[in-house]
C-alpha cells in the first residue's frame, strides 16, 4: 500500500499518527489544551468553528491530552443515536488509549410516559455507563473510568432515578463463591425474566447447578456451572442451538435491564399505591409481586423519591463538547412538543375506549428544558465548547474558528475525485484515504492509482466524515466523502454454529395432534405413571391424548403415548376445528386408506419430475475465485450462521453436475438477497449468464441497484427489465442478454416473454416466489430444465414448501436473525387519527420515516391529506402501481433518500424494499389483506437495531369476518423474528390446503393433518422409486441398504424418559423428545446427547437408556423388523407381516438366520396366527438390545 513507507502502525485502522500531525495547527492545539479563554458575557463558553470530521479528533485529543498536558474527560453532545454510534466508532480510531475508555449513553426509544418499556439491551447499557460514572471498576476495563462519553440529546435531558450509579451490577468470576439461589434472586431484583429456554436478552434459567443468563450487554448468554456454592466454568453459548462455544470466560456482568429497581421499598410503594393511580392497578399489582412489566417506568416518579439530571452525574471539570448547539436545540424542542402531542393522543384515545388505557403522567419525569440544562452544566465549573459548522466572529472574545473545511463531495465521480486529490498534493497537503472496510479501501486505493496518483497514505480506520485542515496541511477523505455512502463497520464473524436449531413446538393443552394408528385427538397432559411391581417397579412419562367416546354419553376415551413413541404423534395443522375420531374405530383407517391412493398419482409426478433433474446433465461450476473471496469480504454486515451455511451450500450444489433446484427459506430481512447475489457471481465469474425474476417493478429496480452497488468493483454488467423502461432500452437489453454483453440480468415477467432469448443461462433466482402465478411458473419449467435454480421465499406457497420437504428440490431455512434484531411490536386498533398522529409523531422525534399502506388508490391521496392535517410540516409522497414507472422510481427513491417523511403507498413496497431508517408502517384496512401479505408488508420496518412499530387499522373488530379476525390475531401473535414458516403454516390451516401439486381443492388435510398427509405422501414416493422407477433410482440405491419396513414401533417396560428434576419444563421435555424421536443418523444423536450435557449436566441412565431407543429402532429398521418390544428380560423381534415381500429373500433376513445358528441357545423362531418373530432372551436395557443388533448388522449373510 502506498502508505506503508510512511505510517507502518497504521494500516490496522488508527489515525493517532495524523492526530499527532494536527497539532502544528495552533487553534486546534489551543483548543484541545484547553487554551482558550472562555466568553463572560452571556455564557461561560467557547464557540468554535470546526468541521464534522475534526470534531472526534479534537475530543480525543482532549480525552488523551496534547503537547504534555494531561487529558481531562470529554462528554461529547449530538443530536441523535445515529449520529452517537457513528462518532464512537470515529472516535475509536482517533484515540490512542483503551477503546473501552469510549463509551455511549444510549436514550430510550420510548417516551417517559408511554405504557412501553425501553429494550432491555439499552437499559443495561446504560446502566452500566451510570455504574462506571459513580464507581468505576480498578480492576475491569471494560468497567472502568470513561474518559470520553458520547450521548445524544435526549439522553441528556431525561431526568434518571436518582442512585442508578449506586445499584451493583451482579458479577460471576470463576472460582468466587456466590450461592444459586442467591444469584436467582438478585437476577428477579435487577429486572431479568425466568424461563425455561434462553432465547432473548434479559433472560435466565436455572437447572441443577445450572444458571443461563443473558446479560443485555454481553453479545452472547452465557452458561455458568456452580460446584455446591462456587463458580466452576463460564462459557458462551448460542441461542440458536444452546451449545456452548470457545474457551470460557473469567468474569461477567449481568447489568440490571431495568432502570426501576424492583427492590422491597419499591414493592411496598406499589403495593400501597394499587388503588390511588388510574388505570394502573395491573402494574402495581406486578410490581408489588416482584413481577417485571410492560411499560413500568412511566410510574418511575411515584415509585422513587427522586429523579436527577444526567447532567449531576458527568465527572468533575469533564469538557463539554455541543455539536451544532442550534440542531441540539432544535431536536430537544421537537422531543418536547412530541412527548406533549404523544400524551394528549394517549388521553383522547383512552377517552374513546380504545386503546391500553389512559397514559400515565408525572411532571417529574418530562424532558429537562434545554437551554436550562446547558446553563447549569456552564455554571457547574464544566468548560462548554460549542462547535459549530458556521462561521465565527473570531474578534469576539471565546470565539474561534479554524482554518479547516469539509472536504469537497465527489459522490462517486472518479475523475472528479483525482482532480480534487491531485490539486490537494500540489498544494502540499498529506493526504490520507480511510473506510471501514478491507475491500471497499482496496478497491478505492486500485480506483485512484489507475488515474495515476499514488502517493497517498491509506488507513483502515472508522472515520465518517473527512476533513481538509490548512493550518497542519492534512487532508483525510473518508469513502462517504469519495463514493457518497458509508459501508457498514466490518464486524469479527461469528463462528459457525450447528444447523440443527432449537424449535420449541409448545404443545398447549387442548392443542388438536394427530396419531398415526388412531387418528384426531386432544392433547391434555404429561403424566408419569410407575408400572410393574417389585424388581420390575419403573416409572414412564406418558402423553395423554383425548379422542371421541366410543359410546354416546360416555366419557372421553384416554390414549397414554410412552416418550419413546412421540415419533408417531404431530401437531394438528389442517383446516378449521377437526373432528376427534373414536379409538379403534374404523373411520381413521378408511380416510387414510382413501388419501394413500390419491396421493398415489402426486406422488408419480413428484418422483417423475426429480428423476427428470437427476438424470439431466448441467453445468458443474467452477471453485470460488479470488474475486469471489474479494466480494465476500466487502459484504458490510455481519452474516448469521444459517446465511453461512446456505451460501456453502449453494455453492456446493452449483459445482455439481447435476442442476440445483433448492428453495431457501428465510425470513424477511434476513439477508436472501445477498446469497442470491453471491451464487449470481459466482455464475458470471464462469461467463455464464444469471436471470432473476421478481413479482414487481420496483422490486426490479430495487435489486438493479442492490447488485450494481455490490457488483460496481467488478467486470460484471447488470441490467434490468421492466415496464420502466423505454422501448429503446428494452430493445437494448433484449439485444445484450441474446449476445452475452449483460452477464446479469433482473426482471419482473417479462422476462419470460417470446422475445427474451439467452446467449447461455447458466442460473435462474426467483424472488418471493408465492407471487408468481401457475402460468408463469409452466414456461419457467421448460426454461429451466438444466439450469442451475434458487429459488427464495419468506412464506412460501404450500405446493412450495411441500415439494422442498418431500426432497423434489433441497430447503435450506435461515432461521437466525440478524444480530441486534428486534421483534416488531404488532398492534390492532380501529380506524383513529390519534393513533396516525402519534405513531408518525413519534416516530419522526427519533429521526426515523413511516410507511403508510392502503390497497386502494383513491383512498391514497385522501390519506396524504390527512396526515398533512395532523402533522403540518410533514414531508409526504404517494406511490402506486399506476403512475409513471418514472414518477414511481423517482417517489421511491427520494423516500429512501430521506427526502420524504411518510410514503404512502399500495402495496408496491412489499417486496423487498431495503430502507433501515423506516421503523414504523401502518396498514390501514388490513382486514383486506392475505396473511403472507400482512407478514411481508410487516418485514419492510425492523431492518435496523431500533425497536419497529406495526400498526393494523381495521373498522370495529365486530364488523370483521370470522377468517380477517384469526388472520389478524395470528399477525398479532406470531412478532417474533422469523416466524414467517409459522405464518404459512397458519395460512394453511385458515384458507384450508389444497392438492400440493395442482389446483384441485382436496379435504385430505384437513381430514388428516398436514404431518400425516406428507407422510402417506413420502411412503407413496418411496414405493414409486423401489417398484415402477426402480431403474432410474437403480444407480442412486446401490450403496443403500434396502429398507423394507417405513417404521418400527418400540414396546418396552423399562425405564425410559428425562426425570422432572434433570428436565424441568414439561414442554421442553415434549419438544426433547418429539426432537429426539424424529432423529435418522447416528451423528445427529449423538450431537443431541452432547447438547443435553452441555446444558442440563451428565444424562441419567433412564435419559441415556431413552436416546438409545432412537439408535435400536434405527438398527431394527434395517434388518427389516416392523416391531420390537423390550420386555421382562427379553427381546422379541417382529418381522414384516407382508409374506409376499422379497424380505425373507433378502440379505437382512439372512444376517438375523445367521446370527440364530450362532447362538441357538439364546434365541428361538416363532409364529403366531402367522406373524413371525425372533425372542432373544437376556436382553434387560436397551444397550444390550442395541449391542445384538449390531452384532447382526456385522454378520455374513447365511
Amino acid at each position: 500500500m502506498a502508505g506503508e513507507a510512511t505510517h507502518p502502525d497504521l494500516i490496522n485502522g488508527s489515525l493517532v499518527g495524523i492526530l499527532s500531525e494536527l497539532e502544528q495547527d495552533k487553534t486546534f492545539l489551543k483548543l484541545a489544551a484547553g487554551d482558550i479563554e472562555a466568553s463572560d458575557d452571556v455564557d461561560n463558553s467557547v464557540l468554535a468553528g470546526i468541521p464534522e470530521g475534526l470534531r472526534p479528533a479534537l475530543a480525543a485529543a482532549i480525552g488523551q491530552g496534547v503537547a504534555g498536558k494531561p487529558g481531562k474527560p470529554v462528554v461529547l453532545v449530538v443530536a441523535s443515536g445515529r449520529e452517537a454510534e457513528e462518532t464512537v466508532g470515529s472516535l475509536r480510531s482517533w484515540y490512542d488509549g483503551d477503546p473501552n475508555d469510549i463509551a455511549q449513553l444510549e436514550a430510550w426509544e420510548t417516551l417517559p410516559h408511554e405504557r412501553l418499556s425501553p429494550r432491555a439491551d439499552t437499559v443495561a447499557s446504560r446502566m452500566a455507563v451510570f455504574r462506571r460514572l459513580k464507581h468505576p471498576s480498578d480492576t475491569d476495563s471494560m468497567f472502568g473510568p470513561i474518559r470520553i462519553l458520547v450521548m445524544p440529546i435526549r439522553s441528556l435531558i431525561q431526568p434518571v432515578v436518582q442512585g442508578l450509579g449506586d445499584v451493583e451490577p451482579l458479577v460471576f468470576t470463576v472460582g468466587e463463591d456466590l450461592p444459586l439461589d442467591e444469584a436467582a434472586k438478585r437476577l428477579i431484583e435487577n429486572a431479568y425474566t425466568r424461563v425455561d429456554l434462553v432465547m432473548d436478552r434479559g433472560e435466565f434459567a436455572v437447572r441443577g447447578g445450572i444458571l443461563d443468563v443473558f446479560p443485555p450487554t454481553a453479545p452472547h448468554p452465557v452458561r455458568i456451572e456452580f460446584f455446591g456454592d462456587e463458580i466452576d466454568t463460564i462459557k458462551e453459548f448460542h441461542a440458536s442451538d444452546q451449545r456452548t462455544y470457545g474457551d470460557g470466560l473469567k468474569t461477567i456482568w449481568a447489568t440490571a435491564c431495568r432502570e426501576l429497581q424492583l427492590t422491597d421499598a419499591v414493592r411496598t410503594r406499589a403495593k400501597a399505591l394499587v388503588g390511588s393511580i388510574p388505570n394502573a392497578e395491573d402494574m402495581l399489582e406486578s410490581i408489588a409481586n416482584a413481577i417485571p412489566v410492560e411499560g413500568m417506568e412511566s410510574l418511575m416518579p411515584a415509585l422513587v423519591d427522586h429523579l436527577e439530571p444526567v447532567g449531576s452525574m458527568l465527572p468533575k471539570h469533564a469538557v463539554i463538547l455541543l455539536s451544532d448547539p442550534e440542531k441540539l436545540r432544535r431536536s430537544a424542542e421537537d422531543l418536547a412538543k412530541t412527548a406533549n402531542e404523544f400524551l394528549a393522543a394517549s388521553w383522547h384515545v383512552a377517552a374513546s375506549g380504545h386503546g391500553a388505557g389512559a397514559p400515565i403522567s408525572f411532571d417529574e419525569a418530562s424532558f429537562l428544558d434545554y437551554a436550562e440544562t446547558i446553563s447549569s452544566l456552564e455554571y457547574s465549573e464544566h468548560p462548554v465548547i460549542r462547535l459549530t459548522s458556521f462561521g465565527v466572529d473570531t474578534t469576539l472574545t471565546g470565539h474561534v474558528q479554524l482554518d479547516a473545511q469539509n472536504p469537497a463531495e465527489f459522490r462517486g465521480d472518479e475523475a472528479k475525485a483525482s482532480q480534487g486529490i491531485e490539486g490537494l498534493l500540489d498544494a502540499g497537503f498529506h493526504v490520507t484515504i480511510t473506510a471501514a472496510a478491507a475491500g471497499t479501501l482496496a478497491r478505492l486505493k486500485r480506483a485512484i492509482n489507475t488515474t495515476g496518483i499514488a502517493n497517498f497514505d491509506v488507513i483502515r480506520s472508522q472515520a465518517i466524515d473527512g476533513f481538509v485542515d490548512k493550518a497542519a496541511k492534512i487532508a483525510l477523505l473518508t469513502e462517504r466523502d469519495l463514493t457518497g455512502r458509508t459501508s457498514a463497520v466490518a464486524v469479527a464473524k461469528t463462528p459457525k454454529r450447528r444447523r440443527k436449531a432449537i424449535d420449541l413446538v409448545e404443545l398447549k393443552k387442548g392443542d388438536y395432534v394427530v396419531h398415526e394408528q388412531h387418528g384426531i385427538g386432544r392433547f391434555i397432559e404429561m403424566r408419569q405413571r410407575i408400572i410393574g411391581t417389585g424388581a420390575n417397579k419403573t416409572t414412564r412419562e406418558y402423553l395423554v391424548i383425548e379422542y371421541a367416546p366410543s359410546k354416546r354419553g360416555a366419557p372421553a376415551d384416554k390414549l397414554f403415548i410412552p416418550t419413546d413413541q412421540l415419533d408417531q404423534v404431530s401437531k394438528y395443522i389442517g383446516a378449521e376445528t377437526p373432528k376427534l375420531n373414536k379409538l379403534g374405530g374404523s373411520d381413521w383407517a378408511a380416510t387414510k386408506a382413501k388419501a394413500r391412493k390419491h396421493v398415489h398419482e402426486i406422488a408419480e409426478d413428484l418422483v417423475k419430475l426429480y428423476s427428470a433433474r437427476q438424470r439431466t446433465k448441467g453445468y458443474a461450476f467452477s471453485k470460488d475465485t479470488p474475486w469471489q473471496k474479494e466480494l465476500e469480504d466487502a459484504f458490510p454486515y455481519q452474516e448469521t450462521a444459517d446465511q453461512l451455511t446456505t451460501i456453502d451450500e449453494v455453492k456446493s450444489d452449483m459445482e455439481k453436475p447435476i442442476p440445483m433446484d433448492r428453495l431457501i427459506c428465510g425470513d424477511v430481512g434476513f439477508g436472501k438477497t445477498e446469497i442470491a447475489i453471491r451464487a449470481a457471481f459466482k455464475a458470471a465469474c464462469d461467463n455464464k449468464q444469471v436471470a432473476v425474476l421478481v413479482p414487481t417493478t420496483v422490486l426490479a429496480f430495487q435489486h438493479y441497484k442492490t447488485f450494481s452497488e455490490r457488483l460496481k468493483d467488478f467486470p460484471v454488467k447488470v441490467s434490468y427489465l421492466s415496464r420502466a423502461r423505454t422501448p429503446a432500452q428494452i430493445k437494448e437489453t433484449l439485444k445484450g442478454i441474446a449476445d452475452g454483453s449483460i452477464n446479469i440480468i433482473i426482471g419482473t415477467h417479462r422476462l419470460i416473454g417470446k422475445d427474451v432469448k439467452f446467449k447461455d443461462l447458466g442460473l435462474l433466482v426467483i424472488d418471493e416466489e408465492q407471487k408468481f402465478g401457475v402460468a408463469v411458473k409452466e414456461k419457467l419449467k421448460q426454461m429451466r430444465v438444466n439450469v442451475d435454480t434458487l429459488t427464495m421465499s419468506a412464506t412460501p406457497i404450500p405446493r412450495t414448501l411441500q415439494f422442498s420437504l418431500m426432497g423434489a428440490r433441497d430447503l435450506s431455512a435461515i432461521t437466525t436473525p440478524p444480530p441486534n434484531r428486534y421483534p416488531i411490536q404488532t398492534e390492532v386498533h380501529a380506524f383513529n387519527e390519534d393513533i396516525i398522529r402519534e405513531a408518525v409523531n413519534f416516530e419522526l422525534s427519533r429521526g426515523g420515516q413511516v410507511f403508510i399502506v392502503n390497497n386502494r388508490i383513491q383512498q391514497l391521496y385522501e390519506l396524504e391529506r390527512l396526515v398533512r392535517k395532523l402533522a403540518p410540516g410533514v414531508r409526504t409522497i404517494v406511490g402506486h402501481g399506476q403512475m409513471n414507472p418514472e414518477e414511481l422510481e423517482r417517489a421511491i427513491l427520494g423516500f429512501a433518500d430521506y427526502e420524504y417523511d411518510v410514503l404512502i403507498a399500495t402495496t408496491i413496497i412489499e417486496s423487498g424494499i431495503d430502507m433501515p431508517n423506516t421503523n414504523t408502517i401502518i396498514i390501514n384496512n388490513a382486514q383486506n389483506f392475505g396473511l403472507s401479505e400482512l407478514h411481508q408488508l410487516r418485514g419492510r420496518v425492523g431492518r435496523s437495531n431500533k425497536k419497529a412499530f406495526c400498526y393494523l387499522l381495521t373498522p370495529p373488530l365486530r364488523e370483521l369476518t370470522v377468517d380477517a379476525r384469526r388472520r389478524l390475531q395470528a399477525i398479532e401473535s406470531f412478532s417474533e423474528l422469523g416466524s414467517g414458516i409459522h405464518i404459512a403454516m397458519q395460512d394453511l390451516d385458515i384458507r384450508g390446503a389444497g392438492n400440493l401439486l395442482g389446483a384441485e381443492q382436496s379435504g385430505f388435510i384437513a381430514d388428516l393433518g398436514y404431518e400425516t398427509y406428507q407422510k402417506i405422501l413420502r411412503e407413496a414416493v418411496q414405493e414409486l422409486k423401489e417398484d415402477e422407477f426402480s431403474d432410474l433410482y437403480a444407480e442412486t440405491n446401490d450403496d443403500e441398504p434396502e429398507n423394507f419396513s417405513p417404521d418400527c414401533q418400540i414396546e418396552s417396560d423399562l425405564e425410559l424418559l428425562f426425570p422432572n428434576d434433570y428436565i424441568p419444563g414439561a414442554s421442553e421435555r415434549i419438544s426433547l423428545y418429539q426432537e429426539l424421536d424424529n432423529m435418522e443418523k447416528e451423528s445427529d444423536i449423538q450431537a443431541f446427547a452432547e447438547r443435553l450435557r452441555d446444558r442440563f449436566g451428565r444424562i441419567p441412565h433412564e435419559g441415556e437408556e431413552l436416546i438409545r431407543v432412537v439408535s435400536l429402532r434405527r438398527m431394527a429398521k434395517q434388518l427389516g423388523m416392523e416391531k420390537v418390544v423390550l420386555k421382562q428380560g427379553k427381546m422379541i423381534l417382529h418381522f414384516i407381516s407382508d409374506e409376499h415381500t422379497r424380505y425373507f429373500q433378502s440379505p437382512a433376513f439372512g444376517k438375523i438366520l445367521a446370527y440364530l445358528q450362532k447362538y441357538p441357545r439364546r434365541c428361538q423362531l416363532r409364529e403366531i396366527k402367522g406373524k413371525r418373530s425372533m425372542v432373544v432372551g437376556q436382553v434387560d436395557t436397551v444397550k444390550c438390545g442395541m449391542e445384538i443388533l449390531q452384532e447382526i448388522l456385522n454378520l455374513d449373510a447365511a
